[in-house]
């Protein structure tokens, strides 16, 4: 009698594990987040500009690609389309100054950093990072959001306004205002300076490193403030103009690859999450019926193995052969969902093709607003250094690894002589 016991209760046990590990859940942000929104125009004076970075994420896993059918084209898409629907989201607020997409950190009052965990169409999980100037983190959080897939036919969804994870942006944006509602006029003010005078020491960190102090931790405060008539600050801030004039130019190209990019991407996350959920409940069928199946053949030979007038009778066989039979349906079950991984494949290929990286032309260079957008901007800060070093003719030694800079950053500053009105 022991041994039945033990073994009908390692049959529960195991059917038990299973149910509650399906029944565990995730921490996410709340639903129907409402957005904060000033409730009058702020003035100058309050108003902090915002740098959101392309975001980055992990490399996909093998199952990830081969199980779930995501692709790199894919998750390339989303690490522009997500910092640029959060930006919309932003500039809605009316809590801030310009809002812009960079593809890299670009020394703004704030700047937003962001990484994509999980993007499957059912779950969006991204770990924010946010700070300022002055090297003051204001924080660093996770946020995620399941949804359903009928989530995905709101007949709400709008470019700009309202994305199926609107509450995890809401929820983002919301944060990023409580913590500058912390601010003091004061710190306002020290957060323009300082960044200001980082742009500046960016461009000619001779004349201008002297003004801020770092500590250990990389903190940076304000020593002391150059005079509002310097000469050499003038020519910094109207490159700093034309340096947010490219940011802005860049920003028009990302929203036409927004813009372009919604209503494939809405319909594959729609589909994809469809897709997602039909292959895991086919699993979790497929699953339990193995399991039952195990369950019934334990059960089955314990029955046989007693010394008493069931194991003498059919039953014991009849729960074999059943348990045998349920864990056949249940691998036959899974092979069904061979099926939806093809689907989701030609969903991602699909996707893939209509996603393309955009190619557009700045001042006359042509820049990848996929991959190689890094390095463009990189070499585009690069020849601002050399447009203020020519205009000064304050010597600044590049540290920036570039190919090819020295004729492009000549072009350049040729090219803005002769056009001033950029």
């Amino acid at each position: 009698m022991d041994k039945q016991a033990f073994c009908i209760g390692l049959a529960w046990f195991i059917l038990t594990l299973f149910f509650s590990g399906c029944a565990a859940t995730i921490g996410e942000v709340s639903e129907n987040v409402k957005p904060i929104i000033a409730g009058t125009e702020l003035s100058d004076g309050q108003l902090l500009d915002v740098t959101i970075e392309v975001f980055e994420s992990e490399e996909l896993s093998e199952k990830e690609k081969d199980k779930l059918g995501m692709s790199e084209e894919i998750r390339q898409a989303e690490e522009r389309f997500i910092p640029i629907h959060l930006m919309y989201t932003m500039q809605r607020s009316g809590y801030w100054g310009a809002v812009r997409v960079a593809p890299s950190e670009d020394h703004a009052d704030v700047q937003v950093q962001g990484k994509i965990l999980t993007s499957d169409g059912e779950r969006l999980s991204l770990e924010v990072t946010a700070f300022d100037a002055r090297g003051r983190q204001w924080f660093e959080r996770t946020y995620t959001e399941n949804l359903e897939p009928s989530d995905h036919d709101n007949q709400n969804l709008v470019p700009q306004e309202h994305d199926p994870f609107q509450d995890l942006y809401n929820t983002i944006a919301n944060d990023l205002v409580e913590f500058r509602e912390q601010l003091n006029s004061n710190e306002f003010r020290e957060i323009r300076e300082v960044s200001r005078l980082r742009f500046a020491e960016g461009m000619a960190p001779d004349a201008f490193g002297d003004y801020l102090e770092r500590d250990a931790s990389g903190l940076v405060t304000l020593k002391r403030l150059p005079a509002e008539d310097d000469p050499m600050l003038r020519r910094v801030d109207a490159i700093k103009v034309r340096d947010e004039m490219l940011l802005d130019t860049i920003n028009s190209y990302y929203d036409a690859y927004y813009q372009d990019l919604w209503q494939p991407y809405t319909d594959w996350r729609r589909l994809h999450a469809e897709e997602v959920s039909a292959l895991r409940e086919l699993e979790s069928q497929a699953l339990t019926r193995q399991l039952l199946g195990l369950a019934s053949i334990i059960g089955g030979v314990v029955l046989s193995t007693g010394n008493n007038s069931i194991s003498n009778s059919s039953l014991p066989n009849v729960m074999v052969l059943g348990g045998a039979a349920a864990i056949y349906s249940g691998f036959e079950k899974r092979q069904e969902t061979k099926i939806h991984k093809d689907v989701i494949e030609e969903l991602s290929a699909s996707f893939s093709s209509e996603a393309e990286p955009l190619v557009v032309e700045v001042i006359g260079e042509t820049v990848r607003l996929s991959g190689s957008a890094e390095q463009q901007y990189a070499q585009w800060r690069t020849m601002l250094r050399d447009i203020y070093a020519n205009e000064t003719g304050f010597l600044v030694e590049n540290d920036l690894s570039v190919e090819n800079d020295n004729d492009q950053s000549s072009d350049l500053t040729n090219r803005d002589k002769d056009d001033e009105s950029y």
